[in-house]
């Protein structure tokens, strides 16, 4: 009996400030994941063009990496994945470069994701999450998503800034480092906040608002912290419990709606341990489970793009090299999710 070929990913990710690559299997397992974050002085975000410089940079010296961690050569990978969006202009464009220079030398196939789906198929193949509600939150995107006949289907997201970027923004106005990222330092500085402080409640039907919240926080930082009222540590945790409450609200009513008791929390903003046990909470009285990973799998990495790309590689979709390109605004329901449903069972069709 002839053994199984199995088939095997090299995927790219470069959406933000994280460049990563990494080689998984069709069965989920993770034989490479290594990335490079762009980290910038306190009180200062990330711009296209010196992130764009950061990612060439390492770019070459991750792909070498990731080969040598999961112990193949180029001619075992069956497929090269790359997130063609959304993202930022510039940083998406050097993964679609390498991508295609690599794809000619190796003469190998290309596959472009989305890089909302890789996160989402990415906790799934991770928690084992059947078929919840996701909670997708990160510094540019913040949606309540389920899926439905063959799409993810958003139900609800900002109709401004994402959850993400107004941490990260209230960050810079505190000075906080951007090491290892601005959310995860006032995430462990809310945890020292004593005083709560009121601070609006935009919920607008199934979308949120989170530019007015944050103007609103910046002005009573200047003043209260001037007046010595509160601590920077307050601030944080007011902001924190107001945000993530405004995200259970919304994503218990898309499970009232989609008639689903499980969560899956995906983005980074997902590994923030007090969103997991607020929604933990919501779950539970439900009836229902959350699902949520660590950083390992939140955060942007190249195993999500490369696990996504080998499902859809695996149903026969790849992207002729002429299409592709990168796009910074690529909706999560543009895409057909044919590994999905019925057609699931197809999979293994291939793996001889």
């Amino acid at each position: 009996m002839a053994e199984k070929k199995r088939l095997i990913a090299l995927g790219f990710e470069g959406s933000a400030n994280k460049i990563g690559v990494g080689v998984v299997t069709l069965d989920g397992s993770i034989l490479s994941n290594p990335r490079h974050t762009y980290i910038t002085p306190p009180g200062q975000g990330f711009l296209p063009r010196e992130t764009a410089q950061h990612h060439l940079q390492y770019v070459l010296p991750l792909v070498k990496l990731a080969l040598e961690e999961a112990k193949i050569t180029p001619q075992d990978v069956d497929c090269l994945c790359y997130t063609k969006g959304p993202g930022m202009g510039a940083p998406l464009q050097v993964s679609a470069v390498v991508i295609r220079v690599l794809s000619q030398i190796w003469k190998k196939p290309i596959v472009a994701v989305n890089h909302c789906v890789a996160h989402i198929e990415m906790g799934r193949i991770v928690t084992g999450a059947d078929d919840p509600v996701v909670l997708y939150v990160s510094g540019g995107n913040t949606q309540v998503i389920a899926y439905s006949e063959g799409r993810y289907r958003i139900f609800g997201e900002t109709i401004d800034i994402a959850v993400g970027n107004c941490l990260d923004r209230f960050a810079r106005v505190l000075t906080l480092s951007n090491d290892p990222s601005p959310g995860y330092n006032i995430e462990q500085l809310a945890k020292k906040g004593e005083q709560f402080i009121d601070l609006p409640y935009v919920v607008k039907g199934m979308d949120v608002s989170f530019s007015g919240i944050l103007s609103y926080i910046e002005a009573t930082a200047e003043e209260k912290l001037k007046n010595n009222e509160c601590t920077p540590a307050d601030l944080c945790y007011s902001l924190q419990e107001t945000l993530f409450a405004m995200l259970v609200e919304i994503t218990e009513r898309a499970m009232a709606h989609c008639d689903k008791k499980d969560v899956l929390i995906v983005g980074g903003v997902g590994c923030n341990e007090r969103l997991q046990e607020m929604m933990r909470i919501m779950c539970s009285e439900r009836g229902g489970k959350l699902f949520a990973t660590d950083d390992r799998y939140c955060i942007d990495n190249g195993a999500m793009i490369a696990y996504t790309g080998l499902l859809a590689y695996a149903h026969g979709m790849t992207t002729p090299l002429e299409e592709s390109t990168f796009t910074q605004r690529f909706r999560t329901d543009e895409v057909l999710a044919i590994w999905r449903g019925k057609e699931s069972s197809k999979v293994n069709d291939h793996e001889t």
